[in-house]
């Protein structure tokens, strides 16, 4: 599966975020705690360059809390400033406040060093599409600032918001990029709802989730659809699924689209159970 896309905002917003990066002391990157790594940007990278960072893995609510801290001790390794972060939790909330002041300081101490006057630090937040960002920002300001939803591509310009007096935010379009060289991470990110269902083959991407669950989760068919554990064809868990939840068309027949649709659903409302899709070993 090659997944191409890059609305014109997206194209916008690269310029916009390359040409506001200069006015930023540091940068908070968010990812998906689901698929750490493959939600990166590495256009960001590019762009970021040597910028002070922190990284937030968003949706840890929803993610395997084992493979979490691993991919925190993996991220801490590589010299990056990592937390997870559950949005509705005020200690995750006060956890983020305290980094990005931390960060922030270090910095000033470096402006006032060069005799510069000090003032708010300030952040810009970037992150692929439907990671969470107008959320944290409404609870970092303490108020609805930023439009939420969930759906990718909600937000669609920058935007300056105060964090109290700690540090001011620069909040921007998610972007994804052009192209998803390996097809692995495009199926990741097609899973946990990265990018519009309207492009994307559901069937194949419900495919994907299943033959990882029974890889990699195998009880937690099971445990939600009352499914055989020992069944390991994907087309007989597709019959059986659709019979056992009523998914079906006109004809009695299984819908598979409405199956597909179902574990998606599931999946990313964390009915399914908490899942991660790679791991820091692989």
């Amino acid at each position: 599966m090659t997944i191409q896309w890059f609305p014109g905002h997206m194209a916008k917003a690269r310029r916009e975020v390359e040409e506001k990066l200069k006015l930023v002391d540091f940068v908070m990157e968010l990812v998906d705690a689901r698929a750490p790594l493959s939600s990166q940007n590495p256009m960001l990278k590019q762009i970021l360059q040597q910028k002070t960072k922190m990284l937030l893995l968003m949706k840890k609510d929803l993610a395997d809390p084992e493979l979490t801290q691993k991919w925190l001790q993996f991220f801490e390794e590589e010299g990056i400033p990592a937390l997870a972060i559950d949005v509705n939790d005020k200690q995750d909330i006060q956890k983020v406040v305290n980094l990005a002041k931390k960060l922030g300081r270090e910095k000033m101490e470096k402006l006032i060093k060069k005799g510069v006057k000090p003032r708010a630090a300030r952040a810009m937040i970037v992150g692929i599409p439907n990671v969470g960002k107008s959320t944290l920002i409404n609870r970092l300001a303490n108020k609805k600032i930023a439009k939420t939803g969930d759906r990718p591509g909600v937000t669609k310009q920058q935007t300056w918001i105060k964090v109290k007096k700690d540090f001011e935010l620069l909040d921007t379009p998610g972007i994804l990029w052009p192209k998803f060289e390996d097809e692995i991470v495009g199926y990741r990110l097609a899973a946990i709802g990265t990018i519009k269902d309207e492009i994307l083959a559901l069937e194949d991407i419900t495919v994907f989730v299943l033959r990882y669950l029974l890889a990699h989760y195998p009880g937690l068919l099971e445990d939600r659809y009352g499914v055989d554990e020992e069944e390991t064809e994907v087309v007989h868990l597709f019959e059986s699924i659709g019979k056992k939840r009523m998914a079906l068309g006109s004809g009695g027949e299984v819908d598979y689209g409405k199956v597909a649709d179902l574990i998606l659903r599931d999946l990313r409302a964390g009915r399914l159970g908490k899942i991660t899709f790679e791991s820091p070993e692989k």
